[in-house]
């Protein structure tokens, strides 16, 4: 979700010393915002055209197939059509705004879809930074400190009706791996955090027992929840999440308020 908080406060910023926004400048810009893009559409909508010297601009619609935000974190989709835009030019060409967010007079509000393949998913989850997470969050679940554990071969598999399998090999010493699967149903709770349905866990192919996958399955709300960006002045909602056998979809909807900021930098709560 950061990566849209810093898309949409840096939208115009980026365009602002040109003077005017066209849909190749804000195209190029954001080319070289992204590690790459395959396919990209910009359309900037405004009426009448001399609001674009003021900094107005009525929408902005960015579609975009192959968006690799970094080299190992790929959306198959990634589509964004914002609602008015109204951005000080002036301040911040002078530099009298201290970031580019503070130099918008309204917030920025925008709708958000992101596609996700079964293959992205498994080739981020193999990224150091995700791969040491769910070796963070494994430790605390099996009492083991991370150094004396690796984690192998994970795996995610979309399943469809919203469920999904996640698979794992944790390798302790010289011991023979020992496979660790969870699959489980999921859903959106008031637009924020993560609802784990239907939940089913095994060790091995044995099953583990319903009351500690019900106790996992309970905190996982507060593992991921977006109020913690509202201390950034950041409201994000998902509005939809769709899960079928070889893609994930989100439908979101964002919006950044530099007024009610504080100096505390936006991050989801992810804590084990």
């Amino acid at each position: 979700m950061e990566f849209l908080t810093i898309f949409l406060s840096g939208l115009l910023a980026l365009i602002a010393p040109v003077g005017f926004v066209a849909d190749r400048v804000i195209e190029n810009a954001l080319r070289s915002r992204f590690e790459n893009i395959e396919q990209l559409q910009v359309r900037v909508d405004n009426a009448p055209s001399y609001q674009l010297l003021q900094g107005k601009v009525e929408r902005v619609r960015v579609a975009g197939r192959g968006v690799h935000l970094t080299p190992d974190l790929r959306l198959a989709v990634l589509e964004l059509e914002t609602d008015p835009i109204n951005l000080d030019l002036q301040s911040l060409r002078q530099g009298r705004q201290q970031s580019a967010t503070a130099a918008f007079r309204q917030p920025i509000q925008a709708g958000v879809r992101l596609v996700l393949t079964q293959e992205d998913i498994n080739q981020a989850i193999q990224s150091p930074a995700i791969a040491a997470r769910l070796k963070q969050v494994t430790s605390r679940i099996i009492s083991v400190p991370e150094e004396r554990f690796e984690l192998r071969n994970s795996q995610v598999e979309l399943l469809g009706d919203n469920r999904l399998r996640f698979q794992v090999q944790l390798v302790q010493d010289n011991a023979e791996p020992v496979s660790l699967s969870l699959e489980s149903g999921i859903g959106i709770v008031s637009g924020r955090s993560i609802q784990l349905i239907e939940p089913v866990a095994s060790v091995n192919g044995t099953a583990l027992p319903p009351q500690l996958v019900a106790g996992f399955a309970a905190g996982a709300g507060n593992r991921f929840n977006l109020r913690s960006l509202e201390e950034a002045g950041i409201a994000a909602r998902i509005l939809d999440l769709d899960i079928t056998d070889n893609q994930l979809e989100i439908a979101a909807f964002v919006r950044a308020d530099a007024a009610r900021a504080s100096t505390a930098s936006p991050e989801v709560k992810l804590e084990p």
